[in-house]
């Protein structure tokens, strides 16, 4: 395993077409720049939605008088949809090709963003959906872009496309209760985020109108991965990270208001979680590649994510930086290395490339659960006391599965007896 040190970590999807889809056509070095820029911005657009209304879901509640139930849909339903829709996008970007599905992508995260900002409840529906859908999309595609423009800068790439993706929750966590204080009503504050998302999609229209594309097929070569028991470890492994994961974005605000800290104080302090998450998705997959197995780091960080959660709900409050602060850097770790583990289990880019296929459409899928889960706790027991020991039982089963998942052993190769 040491000749992996330098592993690359981005999966591209379109390593299963033929033939391999053209780079991106802008011309010259600044050309790529100007697409490097984009893919950054593009990745500063991917996690507003899910933080933004968690931090003025207190005043959306009291002023529109928000069902329990339509809390539950609008935070598990989103999440839902990454997983539903993530298999539809290699099949678009092969008809269409993946600069332009990008660009439909983001044009429909604005319309969303946009209506849901009107403020009736049909609206947050419809928009909150659609953008869970463009997102999936850009989730899927966009890593095969870095992977496949700038296979010569792939680290620092790969590192500024990660922390754009955690700056965007952060932003949504940390600016959209400021935007209320500051106009008195959260429906603009959820509106805001439709205009750097507009002004993304127009940056990035001439990168799409200018690709060249032909209709690719599909290689079907290699092993199964859905009758592979390394690749179900590697997934669940991956479920039980996205249940703690989208939690975080949905839940963690509202469980600080209803500790007593006001709106403004909880959204820095979920915006200083999640960027702690950039320091955890760092360290994590640097000590993860240079280990033959992957057992206890996968075991540590699930646990330190759990304990992490489940402190911030009933923890002493004099301690709350520092169960968050265990909770983001747990959380960008574990994020991170299950991600690693894609790459790790697998022999080629081809069945890497259906592993993560397989991992985000039901990672995301079941691990949508876990917002769902605590929203049903909290109607239940009028508390989210409940969902600190749910988090604390994730946290074990996400240790169990990142046991098993980190064995030296490879998809598709299990009865060699590795």
């Amino acid at each position: 395993m040491a000749a992996r040190n330098n592993v690359d970590l981005l999966v591209d999807v379109e390593d299963e077409e033929v033939p391999a889809p053209d780079s991106t056509r802008l011309g010259g070095r600044r050309g790529l720049i100007y697409v490097a820029v984009c893919i950054v911005l593009i990745g500063l657009n991917l996690r507003t939605v899910f933080s933004s209304f968690s931090a003025v879901l207190t005043e959306i509640r009291a002023d529109s008088g928000l069902s329990p139930l339509l809390v539950t849909v609008l935070t598990t339903v989103p999440v839902t949809f990454l997983g539903i829709f993530a298999p539809a996008a290699p099949a678009l970007a092969r008809r269409f090709g993946a600069e332009r599905v990008i660009l439909g992508a983001m044009l429909l995260l604005t319309a969303g963003l946009a209506v849901r900002g009107i403020g009736a409840v049909p609206a947050l529906l419809a928009g909150t959906f659609a953008s869970g859908a463009a997102i999936a999309v850009v989730n899927v595609l966009l890593p095969g872009l870095v992977k496949r423009d700038f296979h010569h800068r792939l680290g620092l790439m790969s590192g500024l496309y990660t922390m754009a993706i955690c700056a965007a929750a952060a932003m949504g966590a940390g600016f959209t209760h400021p935007l209320f204080e500051l106009s008195g009503s959260w429906q603009f504050s959820l509106l805001f985020w439709a205009f750097p998302a507009a002004l993304v999609a127009l940056l990035w229209a001439p990168a799409a109108v200018r690709q060249q594309h032909e209709r690719r097929a599909v290689a079907h070569a290699g092993p199964s991965v859905w009758r592979s028991g390394t690749a179900w470890q590697v997934t669940l492994f991956m479920v039980f990270q996205s249940m703690m994961s989208f939690s975080v974005f949905a839940w963690l605000a509202p469980i600080l208001r209803e500790r007593g800290v006001d709106g403004g104080t909880a959204g820095v302090i979920v915006a200083v979680c999640i960027v702690l998450q950039m320091a955890g998705s760092f360290v994590g997959p640097a000590l993860a590649v240079r280990m033959r197995r992957q057992r206890f780091i996968n075991a540590f960080v699930a646990l330190l994510t759990g304990t992490g959660f489940a402190l911030s709900i009933f923890g002493p409050m004099s301690g709350i930086w520092v169960w968050t602060g265990m909770l983001g850097v747990g959380q960008g770790a574990l994020t991170a290395v299950a991600l690693t583990m894609i790459v790790l289990r697998t022999r080629d880019s081809h069945v890497a490339a259906r592993l993560s296929g397989m991992m985000q459409g039901v990672g995301y899928g079941l691990g949508s659960s876990g917002t769902l889960l605590v929203a049903q706790l909290h109607s239940s027991t009028g508390s989210f006391t409940a969902a600190g020991a749910m988090f604390l039982l994730v946290g074990v089963l996400g240790a169990v599965f990142g046991f098993r998942a980190g064995r030296d052993r490879f998809v598709g190769e299990e009865r060699q007896g590795r």
